[in-house]
């Protein structure tokens, strides 16, 4: 699937993510990325579990969408949390959460071809 984005606004200087928990060697472009509600450096991916976005970690916040693929090696990101985001091409399905993103995160259009 191709992914089409178009950035409004990202996290200036990007951001070095945890990925401890990631079972993947690549994080792939429009992951859905979380940051913690007590520590303004603590940014990871989304939980997955069966294929899918896994509930929402306790004391975390939705951060906005990764704009490109990563390694887990060098996780350095840049996040997108204002523009428009194609929820189709999402690495998995957002339907469970895209309410919740919406509210955390108005910036962010979702839209589809």
């Amino acid at each position: 699937r191709r992914q089409r984005q178009m950035c409004i606004r990202d996290s200036i200087g990007g951001r070095t993510l945890d990925v401890s928990n990631v079972a993947s060697d690549v994080i792939k472009a429009g992951h859905v990325i979380i940051r913690s509600t007590t520590d303004e450096t603590d940014y990871k991916p989304m939980p997955v579990k069966d294929g899918a976005y896994d509930t929402l970690t306790a004391g975390y916040e939705y951060a906005g969408v990764l704009v490109r693929s990563i390694t887990k090696k060098e996780p350095l990101a840049a996040i997108m949390y204002a523009g428009e985001v194609n929820d189709k091409a999402s690495p998995y399905p957002i339907g469970k959460i895209k309410t919740a993103m919406k509210t955390a995160l108005p910036g962010l259009v979702f839209m589809h071809d």
